[in-house]
């Protein structure tokens, strides 16, 4: 199993769908059917996206399912980033997954005891960039941060 993870595989399409009943927009992903949100507005239908789909993605991490590669962008639809903090953790999840050890042999590859393990791979759970840094080297993996101007 391999991941391509660079930061636009974090960008989701989001279908905005008129709620002629209530009002507003309901909000759909197509690579997340779990996700569903909705809002009044477009602005604040994109808002009420990011914080669905970062859930939906901490679901996924806390049920150990694997996390889709966002689909292209099709006419009518918006884009939606997951947060950088949850890309990072995502990213932790995933080379820990690819790696196929346990949480104790990723704890003593990292000398740390395997609670402090389990705290890094909870998708709600502060951690430090550094220690993030740190777990994806013992992973075979590191972060590049690009800029880019669009």
């Amino acid at each position: 199993m391999t991941y391509n993870t660079t930061m636009n595989n974090f960008i989701f399409p989001v279908q905005l769908i008129p709620d002629e009943e209530d009002g507003g927009y309901v909000v759909t992903f197509r690579d997340l059917p779990e996700a569903i949100t909705q809002g009044d507005s477009i602005a604040e239908c994109l808002m009420e996206a990011v914080d669905c789909l970062e859930e939906a993605i901490a679901a996924r991490i806390d049920d150990n399912k694997d996390i889709p590669q966002p689909s292209v962008l099709q006419a009518g639809e918006y884009l939606v980033e997951l947060p950088l903090t949850m890309i990072f953790k995502t990213l932790v999840y995933q080379a820990f997954r690819e790696k196929e050890i346990n949480k104790a042999q990723l704890a003593r590859q990292l000398n740390l005891d395997e609670k402090e393990i389990r705290r890094i791979l909870n998708p709600r759970h502060g951690t430090k960039l550094s220690t993030i840094e740190r777990v994806l080297s013992a992973l075979g993996k590191k972060i590049e941060v690009r800029i880019v101007h669009y």
